[in-house]
C-alpha cells in the first residue's frame, strides 16, 4: 500500500489489464496509491504488468479472468478481495472486436463481442457492486468507446455493445448512486493499441482519423488512464452516470 497518495489504502480491479489501455489504467491507479488486481487471459503478460505495479510501490495481484465465464465471476472477485481487501474501484476495460460487415456477422461473432463487452461487464459490475453497495462506497468506470455514438462500418456488434455499455452505466448510476456508489464511463476514440491497429494500419486510415480530430493527433493510452483516474478520485465525487469522451474533440464535429 502506498502512503500519502490520493488513492492510498484503496483496492482497484481492472479487467483486460494485460496490455493497452487496461495496462495504462492499472499503472496510473498504482501511481495514485491504489493496490491493483489485474484480470486477463494472458497470464505471462499479466505477470509483467504486476511487476510494473509493484515496482511503483503498490501491491499487484494478477489472475486469469475471462469475463464471458459469468459463473466463475463471483468466486474470482472473492479471491481478489481475500488477497487485497474489499474492492473500492472497478474498471471494466475488457473488450474485443471482430471486423465484419453487417451482412457477414455470424451469431458466434455477435455473441462473443457482446458477451465480452456488455454482458461480461454487467456481471463483473454486479459481483463487485454487491459489496460496494453493502459497504456504502465504491467507484466503477466502464470503458466504452466513441463507437457508442458514431457508427463505424464493420463494427455492428462492437458499436451496439458499447452503446449498451453507456446506457448500462446510466442505469447502475441511478440504482447504486443512493448507496454511495458512483458509476461512470469513458469513451475513447481510436487510441494506439493492438485492437485499434486493425484499422489504423490500413492505408490512409490513420491519416484520415487524425485529420478529423480537432487536436490533430490520437489520444494516448495514458490520457485515457488519466480520465479514469479523475472519475475515481475524490474530486469527481458528485459526478455520476456520465460518459466522458476522450476523443480529441471528435464528438464536437
Amino acid at each position: 500500500m502506498s502512503v500519502g497518495k490520493p488513492l492510498s489504502g484503496q483496492v482497484a480491479f481492472v479487467t483486460g489489464a494485460s496490455r493497452g489501455i487496461g495496462r495504462a489504467i492499472a499503472l496510473h491507479l498504482a501511481r495514485e496509491g491504489a493496490d491493483v488486481a489485474l484480470g486477463g487471459r494472458d497470464l505471462d503478460a499479466l505477470a509483467a504488468v504486476v511487476a510494473e505495479v509493484e515496482a511503483i510501490g503498490a501491491l499487484g495481484f494478477g489472475l486469469r479472468f475471462d469475463v464471458t465465464d459469468t459463473a466463475a465471476i463471483p468466486a474470482l472477485v472473492a479471491e481478489i478481495e481475500a488477497a487485497l481487501g474489499p474492492i473500492d474501484i472497478l474498471v471494466n476495460n475488457a473488450g474485443i472486436n471482430r471486423l465484419r460487415l453487417a451482412l457477414d456477422v455470424t451469431e458466434e461473432d455477435w455473441d462473443r463481442v457482446v458477451d465480452t463487452n456488455l454482458r461480461g461487464a454487467f456481471f463483473v459490475a454486479q459481483a463487485v457492486g454487491r459489496g460496494m453497495v453493502a459497504r456504502g462506497r465504491g467507484r466503477i468506470v466502464n470503458v466504452a468507446s466513441m463507437a457508442a455514438f458514431k457508427a463505424v462500418q464493420e463494427r455492428s456488434a462492437y458499436n451496439s455493445s458499447k452503446a449498451g455499455l453507456v446506457h448500462l452505466t446510466k442505469t447502475l448510476a441511478v440504482e447504486w448512486g443512493p448507496a454511495g456508489v458512483r458509476v461512470n464511463a469513458v469513451a475513447p476514440t481510436f487510441v494506439e493499441t493492438d485492437l485499434a491497429a486493425q484499422w489504423l494500419d490500413r492505408p490512409g486510415f490513420r491519416e484520415r482519423i487524425v485529420s478529423s480530430l480537432p487536436i490533430r493527433r490520437l489520444p494516448s493510452e495514458d490520457e485515457v488512464a488519466a480520465a479514469v483516474g479523475y472519475l475515481v478520485s475524490a474530486a469527481a465525487d458528485a459526478i455520476n452516470g456520465i460518459t466522458l469522451p476522450v476523443d480529441g474533440g471528435a464528438g464536437a464535429t
